[in-house]
This record gives C-alpha cells, sequence and structure tokens, in this order.
C-alpha cells in the first residue's frame, strides 16, 4: 500500500465519520419484535450476485440490508431506515465495514455485545459468520475536524486519525460496524466500533 492510497483511505475514513450523521426522519423502524427469523430473512435477500454483501443478521437484535457505496462516493451512507452501508474503503484491507447513521438503523448497533454471532449473507446465498470481540466507544475531541484525534471512553488512550484508522479497520480479516455516537446534543459527539472475527467452524 503507497502513502498515496494510505492518505487518502484516511481521508476517506474522516469523510465518513464525519458524515455519519443524523440525516433523514426514519422511514422505516426496527423493533425487537419485528426482526424475523433467520429463515425469513434469508431467502427473500439472496439475488444471486457472487461475492455481494446482502444482509447482515444477528439473533433478535438486527436484520439488514446492505447496500454498495455508488462510484465515487466514498463517504456515501444511505439515510434510509432499515439497512445499512458497506464502506468500499475497507475492502482493500480485506475486511468488511458497515456503516449506519446512529438515527436509523446504527442505533441497532449499541445494542450488540461480546460473544454474539453475526451472519452476513452474500447474493449467492454463502452465508460468512462472526463472533463480536470488541466495543469500542471514542470521544471525538474536534467532532468538526476531519483531522479530530479520539479519546478512548474504556481506557487511557487518545489516538489520532490515522492511529484511529489503523486500529478498527486493517489487521486480519475482521468486521467493523461503525456509527456515531450522540451526546450533549451533538450527533457526531463520539464514534462506536463494533469489532467481531470470524467464527471458527
Amino acid at each position: 500500500m503507497t502513502r498515496i492510497n494510505i492518505k487518502l483511505n484516511l481521508l476517506v475514513f474522516a469523510l465518513a465519520a464525519f458524515f455519519i450523521t443524523p440525516g433523514l426522519i426514519p422511514r422505516v423502524g426496527y423493533s425487537k419484535s419485528a426482526i424475523p427469523g433467520f429463515q425469513d430473512f434469508y431467502d427473500p435477500i439472496q439475488n444471486g450476485e457472487v461475492g455481494t454483501l446482502r444482509g447482515v443478521y444477528v439473533s433478535n437484535v438486527l436484520a439488514l440490508p446492505i447496500v454498495q457505496q455508488p462510484a465515487n462516493k466514498p463517504y456515501y451512507v444511505s439515510s434510509q431506515d432499515g439497512e445499512v452501508t458497506q464502506f468500499s474503503a475497507v475492502s482493500r484491507y480485506g475486511n468488511i465495514g458497515l456503516l449506519a447513521h446512529n438515527n436509523l438503523s446504527g442505533k441497532s448497533f449499541s445494542k450488540l455485545s461480546v460473544g454474539q454471532e453475526v451472519e452476513l449473507i452474500y447474493g449467492d446465498g454463502k452465508i460468512e459468520k462472526f463472533v463480536v470481540t470488541e466495543v469500542l466507544r471514542f470521544q471525538a475531541l474536534q467532532p468538526d475536524s476531519q483531522q479530530s484525534s479520539f479519546l478512548n471512553l474504556d481506557h487511557p488512550e487518545t489516538l489520532s486519525a490515522s492511529q484511529m484508522f489503523n486500529r478498527v479497520y486493517t489487521g486480519s480479516h475482521h468486521l467493523i460496524f461503525q456509527t456515531c455516537i450522540d451526546a450533549y446534543g451533538n450527533g457526531s459527539w463520539g464514534r462506536l466500533f463494533i469489532l467481531a472475527i470470524p467464527k471458527l467452524q
């Protein structure tokens, strides 16, 4: 990975973090009682496309279709409740990033906890299973800045934007959920990351 590509990815990360803020009024809501069983979610979500993520499922927590970022729109995050967006830049590292606004589908991310199983569904019906291993919460020390540093809310550490990107999005194959933390009237006050690793068969 060249320095130019790394800087570009950091910019994309900063833009995505900045734009994951409250958007349109929710159109569709998911409550715990509305979450379908796995098979009911799995069957209609397939479209035959090999290698394309189509849905993410966590029993009794979330069942969300996955949409792709349009070409040349690396900061795009869906403004529709009931779906999440795959963070395309993360694929370059062999990892999977899922983005959502914190007042839309991202609100369900805070219900995820260590040990839960996550199932990703591809267009051809393939299922990839992960297990949540970390829940990371950070305060953005300059919420409106693309170069903000981040204060870990659970451990005494402060990370730069580049350190945050490397901490969350690089490394061995894993899945990342990302949304903002709304606090003190600021929708982009902080960042929530849920990390999951492949489940051993």
